[in-house]
Formats: structure tokens, sequence, C-alpha cells
């Protein structure tokens, strides 16, 4: 075990102060018992937390440790992967979403997803943001269309960058582009949700700054969850951490709390380098 732990992730500028219980916003989805199974190999084990609105949730922990799997959970996205079945309950404003009766489609509509590789549709950059909104015949005009497609892409911070060029292929813009594109994409349907996977783990510096500030102005109109394996970044975006350990949520909590005075041992080993 190594002596000379690496520092705690910075928290210098973060604006917003610990909170008590009382003063946290209302739980958008509550999470009870849950255990999840691929086959017979159980991947999580007796998750219980709750998401509140308009927060940015933080998952971190080692890799394969179950947080994308449990991320994964809150739009039913491995329900798409054969022999897989989970256990417990997840309510979103007090909705079972695993009630068999629930429209799934629905379902992901109000929960959207932005994964960890940017992957637009080989189409122009408009019809990547208005794909969703005909598919769901959101918009009943051209014009409604239009002002819904550039509405998501002032939202997603890359109006400026492509108003010129809406016609052209998306395959065309940078890394960065694209993975604000595919967040625009997903605003376009107007959700509830929004689940981010990673979305910046292949992204250079100065695009993940720019994904890192639109992700605080979205929590304005969102609840967000993000999955991240950078804790500095845990740190700078996100209002509540959890951390999981080999399927486990161990630890969850306010994000200075559990960044500079976690409760549980395996936590504070994490956070200082100690493993993963």
């Amino acid at each position: 075990m190594p002596t000379d732990a690496p520092p705690l992730p910075s928290l210098a500028g973060r604006t917003q102060s610990a909170r008590s219980a009382e003063e946290l916003p209302p739980v958008k989805v509550d999470v009870e018992r849950v255990n999840f199974y691929y086959g017979t190999k159980r991947a999580l084990q007796d998750i219980s937390v709750q998401l509140r609105s308009n927060l940015v949730s933080a998952f971190i922990g080692p890799s394969g440790c179950g947080k994308s799997t449990f991320l994964r959970t809150l739009n039913r996205m491995n329900d798409l992967i054969p022999g897989t079945r989970l256990e417990g309950t997840i309510r979103v404003d007090g909705v079972d979403i695993y009630n068999p009766s629930l429209d799934v489609v629905g379902l992901r509509r109000r929960i959207g997803m932005v994964f960890q590789k940017s992957n637009p549709f080989p189409k122009s950059i408009f019809e990547n943001v208005a794909y969703g909104v005909r598919l769901n015949g959101l918009t009943s005009s051209r014009a409604e269309l239009h002002a819904r497609v550039e509405e998501s892409l002032r939202a997603a911070a890359i109006w400026d960058e492509v108003k010129d060029r809406l016609h052209e292929s998306a395959m065309s813009l940078s890394g960065g582009q694209q993975q604000r594109l595919c967040i625009a994409r997903t605003l376009a349907v107007r959700p509830e949700i929004i689940l981010l996977d990673e979305p910046t783990s292949a992204l250079d510096p100065i695009s993940t700054a720019r994904i890192e500030e639109l992700i605080h102005e979205l929590r304005r109109q969102f609840t967000i969850v993000i999955v991240t394996h950078n804790m500095q970044q845990a740190a700078r975006v996100s209002q509540r951490t959890a951390f999981f350990h080999l399927g486990e949520l161990i630890e969850v909590g306010d994000t200075t709390q559990i960044f500079t005075n976690p409760h549980v041992g395996r936590t504070q080993d994490y956070i200082t380098g100690r493993y993963g």
C-alpha cells in the first residue's frame, strides 16, 4: 500500500456548499434494493439510492465496478442484452419503470442518454437533431421543426459553430462537436433526465471543458447523472457523488463531503489513490 497518496481532487471554485437533507430538491429517481444479473452473474448488489431533481449526480469507481451497468438500468437500456434481469424497484416520479405495462419507448424519451463514444447518424447536422423529433411526432410543421432544432443546438452550445453548416454531414464535425451534437439530439425530444456515460473520455481538454460548462447550464432544466472515471471531473461538475465498488454502492453524499470527509474507509482509499 503506497504511503504517498495523491492529493484529493480540488474543489476550488465550487460555489455550492454542502446542503442539509431538508434543503435538497425533490427526489426524481428512487432506487430500492436493486440487484442486476448478466445470466447467473450478479453485477449489482442491493443498490438503494435517491437521485434528486436538477442536480448533477456523479457515479465514480474503478473500471468494472458496475457504475455504467447501473446507469443503464435507469432507462432500461440493459433490456437490449439477452439474459439480463433485474430485481428490486426503480421509480421515476413515483412510477415503477419496470412495470410490464410501461411504455419503454416513452420512458427512453423522458430519460435521454449520451454515450462514451459520440455516435452521430450518417446524416446532416440538421437531420441528426430532427430525427427523434420526427420519429415521435413532436412537431406539426416544418417551421416548428426548424425552431426545435435551433433551440436544441443552442442549448447544447454548438449553434454558433454549425448554423451555416446545417446540411453538411455530421461526420465532418470534430469529436467534441459530435458529442455536443449528440447532446443536442437528446435534448430535442425534451427529456426530463439526461444520462451521460463517460461523455468526455475520448475528448481533448478544451472539448472536455466545453462539455462540463454545458452540464452546469443544463442542470437548470434537467436532472443529470454522469458516470466518470475522472474524479477531478466529478468534483467539478456534480453536487452529489456515489462511489461504486465490486457491484456495490459503497457511499453516496454531497460531493464536497465525499471528496473531503468520506464516511467509509473504502471510499477514502479510492479517493486517495490507494487502489483503482
